[in-house]
């Protein structure tokens, strides 16, 4: 996803990042075949807010002021390694007995997929260079008002999800995004964090009605988590600055982690696939647990320390210019 921030260059917003933690860990534990299948209720519950709470913040990150050369350089730089990891998925899912199998995979099959119909997690990057594009056209060069271009954007990308192209839903959450930065409204400021967001947000989970990010309730599960997890990474920072010695490293060292990962989740979010892979051999060993929340924290564990691992060694093998378009991937 796009790390620019919109305060200084220098700078990441740890509020952000944490919630980049949060929601990349939900993305991988429901994204293991087996889990998912345990517990499909919370799937579905998690499905409605995890990645459209990363479109909100990917909307508000990327920064819309950038001249056409330097924007046009990020999306490059989602497209790239978004074709290549695509290709492999699809590659993959022809041959592996996995949930998105391709039957009979010939080049026209495989440009609708990569072009069209992106499968596996990667699709997140094919949707943010589609909507990234098309709101930098209207609000870089219509030069109308905030609500204006918003229409505007708005109805393209509504003709875009007519085409298939796109899901309308994900591309308003993202436009979003784009607005509250466009407004001067900071977001970890507007998300208002609270542990109160709980209560709420216990009542719409119970409600299986509301699992629907299309919905209003939807979108109130979505801000509610957001704010949720905003007061816990609070919470840690201030345990953290605790004068109480064991609560203090603890929480340091939990938040340390969380902010690492949640500054990497593009590496997350291209290499998840094969671990998730590579781990479905774990399954018979843990199914003594019936809950699978085992093989769900261990899997989890191996998936993003993969992740991080692979950007680790395409830096060292000086592969990251030519994949990420960046000397260092890996941000620590």
């Amino acid at each position: 996803m796009a790390d620019n921030t919109p305060t200084t260059a220098n700078h990441r917003v740890a509020e952000l990042d944490f919630l980049k933690f949060v929601f990349i860990v939900l993305m991988v534990v429901f994204h293991l075949a087996w889990f998912s299948r345990l517990h499909p209720d919370a799937k579905q519950f998690v499905y409605t807010f995890h990645m459209p709470a990363f479109l909100v913040m990917s909307g508000y990150l990327m920064n819309m002021s950038k001249t056409a050369p330097r924007f046009f350089r990020t999306i490059w730089w989602l497209l790239v390694p978004y074709a290549v990891m695509e290709s492999g998925s699809i590659a993959m899912a022809s041959v592996l007995p996995i949930a998105e199998h391709i039957d009979g995979l010939s080049l026209a099959v495989f440009a609708d997929k990569l072009l069209l119909h992106p499968i596996g997690p990667s699709w997140y990057l094919h949707t943010m260079a589609l909507c990234g594009t098309l709101c930098y056209l209207v609000i870089g060069r219509l030069r109308l008002s905030v609500a204006g271009s918003a229409i505007v954007a708005c109805c393209l990308l509504y003709v875009c999800s007519r085409c298939g192209v796109v899901s309308m839903s994900c591309a308003c959450y993202f436009l979003a995004g784009v607005v509250i930065r466009q407004v001067g409204i900071r977001l970890e400021r507007l998300l208002a964090p609270t542990m109160l967001a709980l209560l709420p947000l216990l009542y719409l989970a119970a409600d299986k009605s509301c699992h629907d990010k299309a919905t209003v309730a939807g979108i109130a599960i979505v801000w509610l988590t957001m704010s949720l997890a905003a007061s816990v990474m609070h919470l840690l920072s201030r345990a953290a600055k605790s004068e109480v010695g064991g609560i203090s490293k603890v929480a340091g060292s939990v938040l340390s982690t969380a902010l690492t990962v949640g500054r990497n989740t593009l590496s997350i979010i291209l290499f998840s696939p094969i671990f998730t892979i590579l781990c479905k051999p774990l399954i018979p060993v843990l199914s003594f647990d019936s809950t699978g929340l085992l093989f769900a924290v261990v899997a989890t564990t191996v998936t993003i320390g993969g992740c991080l691992a692979t950007t680790l060694v395409l830096d060292r093998m000086h592969i990251s210019p030519f994949l990420l378009g960046k000397d260092r991937a890996l941000s620590l």
